[in-house]
């Protein structure tokens, strides 16, 4: 292969192990961060199963025997909680902070059920589990279950899509038909919150409930009929509102973001950034770490 054509190598062909206080930063986690849902899954997964992932880092040319921490930030804050010294990593030839953490698509519920399901299905203890996702059995029981009683339909449907467990609750209660009308209406309107969900269950006419309401209150029915399709016309006009400067705007902050990661991901401007304004290098990461920019409801309802 000619000298011009020859492709470099991304990291060292074999890893390092490095102790865990010869590891320079290059980001600084925010307060608050180890109370965080994210950081419990983590150090619950990390103490379970240990490190899947190894982090990444490279040499620091102005510390002999120390390495700028490229990648894996959350993951050696966890093993420091566990009173861990030394890690195995990845060695990158350049210092360049790509990580391939974000272009990760992370689970959706209906992913995590068929993980959680397969692993139990394979001898591991719901304990186990549950340790490793920072959840307790009964959180993992739950998710076991979540799509009992749920049309094949709707799991393809929103096999890809982000939607709090709360939403195959309310979507059991109706028949197939119905449940199926009800994701295409969510997929339609792209809102899969609990709340909607709730609205499109009270909408839903008796002979397409999986059990007929109790007849005790008729008049209360009628009320609550009243209130839910209250609330998806509300809804309805909340969605005409944005959509046209949605896509404008969306595509604005999306570029906006790409240039700040990218900025980040030049381990001299961090190193500048935190020497010169450091009070702007949470805020930059936090820009940079955000998922996604399309406004979405809290997943839990």
């Amino acid at each position: 292969m000619s000298e011009g054509n020859r492709v470099k190598i991304a990291f060292e062909s074999e890893s390092h192990i490095v102790a865990l206080d010869r590891l320079i930063p290059l980001k600084t986690l925010r307060d608050g961060l180890r109370e965080s849902s994210k950081y419990r899954q983590i150090l619950g997964s990390v103490k379970a199963i240990g490190l899947v992932e190894a982090p990444v880092v490279t040499p620091a040319p102005t510390a002999p025997g120390c390495y700028y921490l490229l990648d894996g930030h959350l993951r050696i804050e966890a093993l420091r909680d566990l009173g861990v010294e030394e890690v195995e990593c990845l060695v990158s030839t350049d210092d360049e902070g790509y990580t391939y953490n974000r272009r990760i698509n992370r689970l959706t519920p209906v992913q995590e059920h068929g993980m959680i399901r397969r692993a139990i299905e394979r001898g591991v203890p719901e304990t186990k589990i549950g340790e490793a996702l920072g959840l307790d059995v009964v959180s993992i029981q739950r998710r076991t279950r979540m799509l009992n009683g749920i049309s094949p339909d709707v799991v393809d449907l929103l096999k890809d899509i982000q939607c709090p467990a709360v939403v195959f609750d309310l979507l059991r209660l109706m028949l197939p038909a119905r449940q199926i009308e009800a994701a295409e209406l969510m997929i339609g309107q792209n809102n899969f919150t609990g709340q909607f969900a709730r609205a499109l269950l009270g909408a839903t006419p008796d002979k397409l409930l999986a059990k007929c309401r109790k007849k005790a209150g008729t008049a209360n029915s009628a009320d609550q009929l009243a209130k839910m399709e209250r609330e998806l016309a509300r809804l309805q006009i909340q969605v005409k509102s944005v959509e046209d400067t949605y896509g404008v705007d969306n595509l604005h902050l999306t570029v906006a973001r790409g240039y700040v990661r990218a900025l980040l991901n030049n381990a001299r401007i961090v190193r500048w950034v935190d020497q010169h304004r450091p009070e702007y290098l949470t805020e930059l990461q936090a820009i940079a770490e955000v998922e996604a920019i399309a406004a979405t409801a809290d997943a839990a309802e």
